[in-house]
């Protein structure tokens, strides 16, 4: 066991994936060790996390107490952390058919949310050239999918069941980021005023201890690396 820790989490300082599984794991106060893998140098590609991720990406978990059991894919390790660990519930639900609404919301997070957001960064802050027809497409989809979530957020303070689940935590890594960064009023977009159902809810979640802290150590691990350059 990697020294004493329940976790190890292999990880990305800026990867909002990996950000989801510490939410978590934070919440349920659950110990880890995060390895910060080098994209810049290919580690996650390496034979080093292949050897447990063969897809070469973030997050992979290793779970020390239960036979060093690997799962990867993010929303995966969120559902195996609550399944197995939240026996309070927590951040997890009991019924049976608010167990599929979390599972759908977790579903498009994942297939909607991520994708979108990511493109949208990619197109806007990496891109060696600028493609104004695949900013346009991924600001679009990525306003649609807030106007998604505010829509059902105006009827309602939590997506499942009238309480915070992994479902919700799932959304705000990738929420926070593009709305500090990219849907920003220095940008001409003004989120609160727009879609004011999800900014109240992702402002609720940013409240909380557990994220607060979070995203303190996100800021204090993704400024240390910067130094390094």
């Amino acid at each position: 066991m990697s020294d004493g820790k329940h976790f190890t989490l292999y990880s990305h300082v800026g990867g909002p994936n990996g950000w989801k599984v510490v939410l978590a794991l934070e919440i349920l106060g659950l110990t880890y060790e995060t390895v910060y893998l080098d994209f810049k140098t290919g580690e996650q590609k390496a034979a080093g996390h292949t050897k447990f991720n063969p897809n070469g990406r973030i997050p992979t978990i290793i779970d020390h107490k239960n036979d060093d059991f690997v799962l990867w894919e993010s929303n995966a390790i969120l559902l195996y952390l609550v399944e197995k660990y939240d026996t309070d519930h927590k951040i997890s639900v009991t019924d049976g058919n608010d167990k599929f609404t979390q599972l759908q919301w977790l579903y498009f997070q994942a297939s909607g949310q991520g994708p979108y957001y990511g493109q949208l960064g990619w197109f806007t802050d990496y891109h060696p050239e600028k493609v104004p027809s695949a900013i346009e497409r991924y600001t679009n989809e990525t306003l649609r999918i807030l106007g998604v979530l505010d829509s059902v957020l105006s009827k309602r303070t939590w997506l499942v069941a009238d309480k915070l689940t992994i479902a919700d935590l799932s959304f705000v890594p990738w929420n926070e980021l593009a709305l500090t960064r990219v849907l920003t009023e220095e940008h001409g977009y003004n989120i609160e005023k727009d879609f004011p159902a999800l900014y109240k809810w992702h402002s609720a979640m940013m409240a909380m201890e557990p994220v607060r802290k979070t995203f303190e150590t996100r800021k204090a691990v993704f400024a240390a690396s910067k130094r390094k350059e």
